[in-house]
Formats: structure tokens, sequence, C-alpha cells
């Protein structure tokens, strides 16, 4: 009994705190027991539990020294995880502004070249390959059997398809910069920010006309009424999001006239059961990535009172552009066969109709960024299809 004393009297001095620094230990303990009692009447947090000894009084003894150091653990916890909060937060606004970076046009061309550059989007070469694959599956399609396209044929559709983008892409500028202003993608465009004036549009819009017609000029007098005729399209086609809720199927169109022209200016005509179903695939194809593409601007479209395919399917979009899908891949096949391609062309053909259902299963329809990366990916659909082609008409 005597050593169970002492142990017992040891204990109690050992956990004894200093008088100056109890004081302050106990004010912050007092402290926190008033807000525990206040906020709940039974500070146990066991109630089932059968408590012992001075435990069963209407307060619980905690050591001051452990509740200093659990509210000074939880102050700095709560400090540190509020300030990685707010840098995550600053690194998300930062990464937020930071839409575009710098293009070869920022670095390379003189300081009054670049908004004229930007107009016509040289910076952003997507619109051009989609324009140029009609083009080229066209004139690669109306080459003979076992030999190859028309290189020189190929590069004046190249550089027509570079300039006619270019006219469209300052046409649509200068008809939407009013709406160009209230959408979030689009309020930087030259003109809609004020960096060029209307009129130094419409000179630049001359200007590429000009070129365009000096491209014109080098195909056969068909080739020259068919091309000028899609000069009707190119300039009322940045209306059609005011009249109808398918403006995509009107740039479909407008973009895939070159499977008409390039065999129009190989062969000096049009053959219709080859060169129809060859553009139907192609305003099918349109229909499928700038209807993924107009989802960037959905939100925006409301407000402005703009029409699109996006909001027209809405949640059914993925069934809608999967028929499309099967048109465009079903249009290509009956072209092919009605050309009598060689077997090599069905096998590309296979592999392209992985790559756009690839394209619309996996679209996040939400993310803009997502979209985007989906519309910039047709550029190696349409590769697939020039290739199927050319290796099918080498194996004929």
């Amino acid at each position: 009994m005597a050593s169970l004393w002492l142990v017992s009297r040891a204990s109690r001095r050992f956990l004894k705190p200093s008088h100056s620094f109890s004081r302050t230990l106990f004010a912050v303990s007092s402290t926190y027991q008033l807000t525990t009692n206040s906020k709940n009447p039974n500070p146990n947090p066991y109630p089932n539990a059968t408590l012992l000894g001075p435990f069963t009084q209407g307060h619980r003894w905690t050591p001051s020294c452990v509740e200093f150091d659990l509210r000074l653990l939880a102050h700095i916890s709560s400090s540190s995880s509020s300030t990685g909060a707010k840098n995550y937060g600053n690194r998300a606004s930062n990464d937020a502004k930071v839409e575009v970076e710098a293009s070869w046009i920022d670095l390379y061309l003189p300081r009054q070249a670049r908004p004229y550059a930007k107009l016509a989007r040289l910076d952003r070469p997507i619109g051009t390959w989609l324009l140029a694959w009609p083009c080229m599956w066209s004139i690669t399609l109306a080459a003979s059997p076992g030999h190859l396209p028309d290189f020189k044929m190929m590069t004046i559709f190249g550089c027509g398809a570079l300039l006619l983008r270019g006219a469209g892409c300052t046409i649509n500028d200068l008809l939407d910069r009013d709406i160009d202003t209230m959408v979030e993608r689009t309020k930087l465009r030259p003109v809609a920010s004020g960096l060029l004036t209307p009129f130094k549009g419409l000179c630049f819009l001359g200007f590429q006309l000009l070129l365009g017609l000096g491209i014109l000029l080098q195909l056969n007098n068909y080739s020259r009424i068919l091309g000028a005729s899609s000069l009707l399209l190119v300039f009322s086609y940045p209306l059609m999001k005011r009249l109808t809720f398918w403006p995509q199927a009107y740039l479909g169109l407008t973009f895939n006239w070159g499977a008409l022209l390039g065999w129009a200016a190989v062969k000096g005509s049009v053959d219709p059961a080859i060169v129809l179903p060859l553009y139907l695939s192609g305003v099918c194809w349109t229909l499928v990535y700038d209807t993924i593409y107009a989802h960037q601007d959905k939100e925006d479209d409301l407000k402005v009172g703009v029409k699109s395919t996006a909001l027209r399917f809405g949640d059914s979009t993925k069934e809608w552009i999967t028929g499309f899908g099967i048109m465009c891949i079903s249009s290509l096949a009956l072209s092919g066969y009605n050309v009598e391609i060689g077997w090599p062309y069905y096998a590309f053909l296979a592999a392209a109709s992985g790559q756009l259902a690839w394209q619309i299963w996996t679209a996040d329809l939400s993310s803009r960024v997502d979209c985007n990366r989906k519309f910039v990916s047709n550029k190696w659909f349409g590769a697939i299809i020039f290739s199927g082609i050319l290796f099918g008409k080498l194996s004929s």
C-alpha cells in the first residue's frame, strides 16, 4: 500500500504543470469547454459508454496541454489548407486567363501584318485542312487507275483552300462583329476587338478574293464557273445562324464544294454517280465535326440569340451525329464502289470509321477543351480517307 501511494503521488506531480504556463493553457482550455458546452450540452462523444470515477461529473477533464496542442494543430492545418486552396484558385484563374498562347504570327510577322494574319486564321490551319481534304479526295479519285494524282492540281487547290478559307473567315468576322463581342471565344478577334476597322477588313477581303481569282483562272472553263458559284455559299453562310438551327449543314454545302470542283478540274465535267456521294459524305462529315465544335459556344449562343445544331440536338446530339457519321461512311463506300477502286480503300475506310466513332463516343460535350480537341482531330480523318483513295487507286 505504501508503494502504491508513492506511485500515485509521483504521478500527480508529474502531470501538474507550472503555475504561469497552466494559467495560459487553462484559459485556452476553458474557452474550448465553454464553446463545446454551449453547442453541445452533453460533451460526452460516446453517450452509450459508461464513465468511471471523476469523469461522471457534468464536465470532462482534459489535460490543458493536450487541448492546446490540438487547437494549435487545427489552426495550422486550416491555415495551410486555406492558403493551399487560395494558391490553387490563383493557378486555376491564371490558367483560365491564358486562353491562347503566342503563335508564330506574334513571333515572326511584322506588327502591322499580325491582325490581318489572325483575321485569315493563318495561326489555326485546321480550317484549311477541312476545306482542302474533300478537294484532295476528289482529285485523287479522278486519277487514272494505277497512277498518282496530279500534284500540280493538288498544289493549286491547296493554295485555293488557304485563300478561300481566309476570305470566308474575313466575311464571317465582318458580318458577325457585333455578335463576336458577346461571345467569350470570339471577342478578341481583330474586327470585334477594334484592332481592325471594318473598312480595313473589306480591303483585305478584296485582296484575298483577287488572289483567289488568280487561282481560279488556272482551271478549265467548266471549273471556273463551278468555282465562282461557290461564292454565293461563302457570302451567305454567316447569316444562316440567324435564320436556322442548321447552319452546320449549310457550312457542309460550302466547305465540301471542292468534292465537285476537284473532279471537274481533272475531268472537265462532273460524274454524278461518283461525285455526288462524295459531296454528301463531306456534308455529313461537317455536320459531325461542326456540331461538336458548336457545343463550345452553346451558352453564349443562347444569350446572344443565334442558332446551331448543338442547340437543336441538345441532349440527343450523340445520336444525331452518329447517324450522320454512318451516312458519311456509307456515302464514301458508295463513291468508291462506283469508281471501282481497289480493296485498300475499304481497309482505310474501316480505320476512318473507327476514328469517327472515337470522336463521337468519347466527346465530352460539356467541355470546351475536349470539343475543340475532337474537332481538330478531323484532320486525321481526312488524311486517312485520302490515303485509302491513293492506295486504292494505285492498286486498281
